[in-house]
C-alpha cells in the first residue's frame, strides 16, 4: 500500500491527570476522505488539534510523508500547516465582519493577492456555497445553517491541500445536513484535497469517506472502509455505533446499510432454501448536473423525496430499504417472486410519471434561469434470489438490468 501522508505513532496526550489519547497509531492517506468517529468527549477534536499542530504529543510522533514534524526544519513545518486548513465546529466566524469578509480573510492574512483576485475568489465560493445574498450580511443576521457554509467556504478558500473539518454537520436538519456533507464530497472531488473529518453524522458519512477511523477508549481500535467496519467485531460497535446510529437514515428514513444487512439476514434465517426474494436496485441520472443548476439543498430534496416515494410504494408490501451511495437505492421484497414484484414496480412507474416525485419539487427543477435543459433521469433494475443468495451478487444482477423509468425536465423547459 502507499505511504500515508499523515501518520501517527503511539501519540499519547494528557491534561493533567487526564489522559485524552493513548498510544494512538493512525494513518490517513493523501486524496481520500478520511471520516473519525466516536463518542462525544472522547478525544476526536483533540486528534484532529495535533494534526493541525495546535497542540504537541506529549509521547510520539507525528509523521508528514514520513518525517516527523518534531525533527522538521522551521521552514519544513511552515511548508506543511501552509497545507492546511481548518474548519471549527463552532464555525468561529468574527460577529464584526461581513459574510463576504469572513470568507477572504485567510487571503488577506496569507496572500499577497490583489484585491481584485481576492474578490474573485471569494465570489466564486459565495456562488458555490449558495450563499450569494447573504454576502452583505453579518453572522448574527443569517441562519445556523448558512454560517456552517460560511465556515466551509471560508475554510477552502485558498485551495488548501488538507482540510480538516470539525464537526461541520453539528446542529444541522437531515437536509442540511447532507447539503454540508454533499459540499465536501463535490468540492473533494473538484479540487482533489486530502479531507480529515469528524463527525457524529452517522451514517449519512459513510457515503463521502474512503476511510473511517474509530476512536474508542483513548485509542484508534479500527482503522479501514465502511464495508469492512459493518464485519468490525469489538464493543465499539455496540457502544458507538449504535449510541449515534440508529436505525434510519436521517434523510429518507430508510434503514442505515449496517441494519439493512441486519434485516436482510433475519428475514432469510430459518427460511426454506428455495424461498425466493426480489431486489430493486434505483438510481438518480444527471444528479449532479442538479446540484450544479440549482444548489445543493434541491438535490438533497430530490433524494428524500424520491425515497418517500420508494417507502410509499414498497414499504406497505412488506419491504425495506437502504440508500446505497448518495444516488442509488436498494429495496428488498422478501416474500415476493419476480412477477409480483414487476407489478409493484409497474405500478411504482406509473404513479411516478404521473405525479413527479414531488410536485413542488418538480416545479422547482423548471429554472428558467438556468441555460441548459436536460432531464433527470430514473434508473431501475430487478432481480430474484433465493435463500442463501449472498447478497452482493443479486445487487449485481440488478445493476445490469438497469433501464429507465421516468425523467423530469429540468433548466429551461416550455412545461
Amino acid at each position: 500500500m502507499e505511504a500515508p501522508l499523515i501518520e501517527f505513532r503511539n501519540v499519547t496526550k494528557r491534561f493533567g491527570s487526564n489522559t485524552v489519547l493513548e498510544d494512538v497509531n493512525l494513518k490517513i492517506y493523501e486524496g481520500e476522505v478520511t471520516t473519525i468517529i466516536g463518542l462525544s468527549g472522547t478525544g476526536k477534536s483533540v486528534l484532529l488539534k495535533h494534526i493541525i499542530g495546535l497542540l504537541k504529543p506529549d509521547e510520539g510522533a507525528i509523521l508528514f510523508r514520513g518525517v516527523a514534524l518534531n525533527e522538521m526544519k522551521s521552514s519544513e513545518k511552515s511548508s506543511y500547516f501552509a497545507q492546511m486548513s481548518y474548519m471549527f465546529q463552532g464555525n468561529a466566524l468574527f460577529d464584526s465582519m461581513t459574510v463576504f469578509e469572513n470568507i477572504a480573510m485567510p487571503l488577506l492574512e496569507t496572500t499577497n493577492l490583489s484585491k481584485a483576485e481576492i474578490d474573485r475568489r471569494v465570489q466564486t465560493r459565495l456562488e458555490q456555497a449558495e450563499l450569494t445574498d447573504a454576502a452583505d450580511k453579518y453572522p448574527s443576521e443569517i441562519s445556523g445553517g448558512m454560517q456552517k457554509r460560511v465556515a466551509l467556504a471560508r475554510a477552502l478558500v485558498t485551495d488548501p491541500r488538507i482540510v480538516l473539518f470539525d464537526e461541520p454537520t453539528t446542529g444541522q436538519d437531515p437536509v442540511r445536513k447532507n447539503v454540508i456533507l454533499s459540499m465536501v464530497a463535490e468540492y473533494h472531488r473538484r479540487f482533489g484535497f486530502t479531507a480529515i473529518m469528524v463527525s457524529h453524522a452517522i451514517p449519512d458519512v459513510y457515503y463521502i469517506s474512503n476511510r473511517i477511523l474509530a476512536l474508542y477508549d483513548r485509542r484508534i481500535v479500527f482503522q479501514g472502509t465502511p464495508e469492512e467496519l459493518e464485519e468490525f467485531d469489538h464493543p465499539f460497535k455496540d457502544e458507538v455505533i449504535r449510541s449515534l446510529e440508529g436505525l434510519r437514515d436521517e434523510l429518507t428514513g430508510f434503514y442505515s446499510k449496517r441494519q439493512f444487512k441486519i434485516r436482510y439476514q433475519a428475514e432469510l434465517k430459518g427460511r426454506t432454501e428455495k424461498e425466493k426474494f426480489v431486489l430493486i436496485f434505483f438510481t438518480l441520472g444527471q444528479l449532479e448536473r442538479i446540484t450544479d443548476g440549482f444548489g445543493y439543498e434541491t438535490a438533497q430534496e430530490m433524494i428524500r423525496c424520491f425515497g418517500a416515494y420508494i417507502e410509499k410504494h414498497f414499504g406497505a408490501t412488506g419491504g425495506f430499504s437502504t440508500r446505497l451511495d448518495n444516488h442509488e437505492f436498494i429495496t428488498i421484497l422478501p416474500f415476493s417472486d419476480m412477477e409480483e414484484a414487476q407489478g409493484l414496480l409497474d405500478d411504482f412507474i406509473k404513479d411516478f410519471r404521473e405525479h413527479g416525485a414531488c410536485d413542488t419539487l418538480s416545479c422547482s427543477l423548471r429554472n428558467p434561469q438556468f441555460g441548459a435543459s436536460f432531464d433527470l433521469l430514473i434508473l431501475a433494475g430487478i432481480a430474484q434470489g433465493q435463500t442463501g443468495s449472498q447478497i452482493d451478487n443479486v445487487l449485481e444482477t440488478a445493476r445490469k438490468q438497469l433501464r429507465e423509468i421516468a425523467r423530469i425536465p429540468c433548466g429551461q423547459t416550455n412545461m
